[in-house]
């Protein structure tokens, strides 16, 4: 564990101490390294934990998360390189040192088995992600974003941690493989009732459920390119990730409280689906997009079968990759044409036609195309839910079709048709931006031949 933690600390040093035309080879290098290493998590083992120590350890639902998010530092200061280009240099440093400092709390949030460490973890991701929307975003709308993530996410977290120390007045420990072991303590009392949803709703908003969701297409919007990936790709998965973690505990509650949730979160992707239908900003539909995926992580987790547990983890991964390569690309069209709009950046495919290649692979990706992940994940989670109960077959159902339907919109309206008049000269695609597109893509090939890695049940 430490020997990720330490490097990634040591990335601060680095990228304060750099020479300034040596910084984003250093940072950038020495994050790629990191995220080599930290491939060896993904190893098969027969234990239920790996690397267990008193605070942390990583087992097969963490693994896969933690991989993720290690990787995903490079590629969010590879994205940031054109828009901090005018910064002066101290600017530059404390972009990349705020990017760097939310990566050793995620990574300590993904394998906590302490859960007071894990809620410490979780609220601390809050702060420099706060600074980089409302720092770095593009817009004067950026605070009211801002104060949109920072008091959703609060209001729903404080009861949570009065939750947590009600419990271990009762139980004595918060250790989670202790926990997973003894009886559990929240019976089908009110106070059992309420700590239950106490304990559920942070996650919720953080995933976010349908109903909770308001903060996010402001965040998603307003915020700098890496604040969007690191939104997307990681902080949603920490609330899908609470929720697997916290259902396990909760014992015969679950199954009386899921109904609410999972009416919502159904309801929610089949209404999200239909909003990104009708949405004039690129952005906008993304973070929609996010909305509806997530919306079949929480009913899946809510479940609570090995089916849709492996379901909801291959859907998080790949609906990590896929919408953070989403988000570079709409960050790609909005350098060059200065417009989220998308009347405004239409006809892209004569200009950017390498560009327009990635444009197709990621949407193909995020529309679920026979051999990707996400359709496998999507064909689990639905055939969980059906097996749970045969009527969630026609929300499904129709939630994928809506996901079809709105990603082939978003991909003909950036695409195809004629360009605007005003669009006479667009600069060209560069190395930088292809490798990123590379990276993002690499992975989710390469997690076809081989899903069982991310499915949660090694």
């Amino acid at each position: 564990m430490l020997k990720i933690i330490i490097p990634t600390i040591m990335l601060l040093p680095t990228a304060l101490l750099s020479p300034k035309n040596l910084i984003w080879t250093n940072t950038t290098t020495h994050s790629l390294l990191i995220a080599a290493i930290s491939l060896q998590w993904l190893h098969p083992t027969y234990f239920p934990h790996k690397n267990l120590s008193q605070w942390a350890g990583v087992d097969q639902i963490s693994a896969p998360l933690l991989v993720l998010s290690c990787w995903l530092l490079p590629l969010m200061l590879m994205a940031s390189q054109n828009h901090l280009q005018q910064e002066p240099m101290v600017r530059k440093r404390i972009f990349i040192t705020t990017l760097i400092t939310i990566q050793p709390f995620i990574i300590l949030a993904f394998s906590a088995t302490e859960v007071i460490l894990f809620y410490i973890s979780f609220e601390a991701t809050l702060i420099p992600t706060l600074i980089l929307i409302t720092r770095w975003g593009n817009q004067p709308e950026r605070l009211s974003a801002g104060i949109y993530l920072l008091f959703y996410t609060l209001i729903s977290s404080l009861p949570l941690l009065v939750t947590l120390l009600h419990l271990h007045t009762q139980t004595g420990t918060l250790h989670l493989p202790t926990l997973e072991l003894m009886h559990p303590s929240l019976t089908l009392s009110w106070t059992g009732t309420l700590s239950g949803l106490a304990l559920l709703m942070t996650f919720m908003v953080k995933a976010p459920l349908y109903g909770l969701h308001l903060w996010l297409p402001k965040a998603h919007v307003e915020a700098p390119i890496a604040g969007s990936m690191l939104l997307a790709a990681l902080l949603l998965k920490l609330g899908g990730y609470g929720i697997m973690r916290v259902t396990m505990l909760m014992g015969p509650l679950t199954s009386y409280l899921c109904f609410p949730f999972m009416t919502l979160a159904l309801w929610g992707a089949l209404m999200t689906s239909s909003i990104c239908l009708r949405q004039t900003d690129l952005k906008s539909l993304i973070a929609y997009s996010s909305v509806s995926h997530m919306g079949l992580v929480i009913a899946a987790s809510m479940i609570q079968t090995d089916w849709s547990f492996s379901g909801a983890m291959i859907l998080m991964i790949s609906h990590g990759l896929t919408s953070s390569m989403l988000f570079c690309l709409a960050n790609t069209n909005y350098e060059r044409t200065h417009s989220r709009i998308l009347l405004l950046t239409r006809g892209l495919q004569p200009l950017l036609p390498l560009m327009s290649t990635w444009w197709l692979l990621a949407n193909l990706t995020n529309m679920a195309l026979p051999p990707t992940t996400n359709l496998m994940a999507e064909l689990t989670i639905m055939t969980a839910l059906f097996n749970w109960s045969m009527p969630t077959i026609i929300l499904t159902g129709l939630a994928t079709l809506l996901t079809a339907s709105y990603t082939l919109f978003m991909l003909l309206m950036t695409q195809r048709g004629t360009s605007p008049s005003y669009i006479t000269s667009i600069p060209n695609s560069n190395t930088r931006e292809h490798l990123l597109m590379t990276l993002h893509i690499l992975p989710m090939l390469l997690l076809m031949l081989k899903p069982e890695l991310i499915s949660g049940t090694i």
